[in-house]
């Protein structure tokens, strides 16, 4: 994302320095007061977050973040925990609709 004076990648101790320094730059004075991309990584686990909250299996989502399923679970588990009622949602639902639905004898 950033290149160092000279073109070459930046060392991982610069990188934290430059996007500080690029929030204030990029983001409103509002949003710049608020932790929203207060590190580099924010933005990953903040799409890691969105695909669990959307109801993305947390496999795939696994798979895509390149983590393990131990990993993700282990930090991301509030998010995972969230989901929790709109899976029990979904699976009173089924079960409705599975009653309301004629016997086929």
């Amino acid at each position: 994302m950033f290149r160092a004076h000279r073109g070459s990648h930046v060392l991982s101790k610069e990188y934290g320095e430059i996007w500080q320094a690029a929030r204030p730059v990029v983001l409103s004075e509002e949003e710049a007061k608020t932790p929203l991309a207060e590190r580099p990584y924010s933005a990953r686990a903040a799409g890691v977050s969105l695909w669990l909250e959307s109801g993305v299996a947390p496999a795939e989502v696994a798979r895509r973040a390149g983590h393990s399923i131990a990993v993700l679970f282990r930090f991301y588990a509030k998010v995972i925990h969230r989901n929790q009622q709109r899976s029990n949602e979904q699976i009173e639902l089924s079960l409705n609709t599975a009653d309301e639905e004629p016997d086929p004898m």
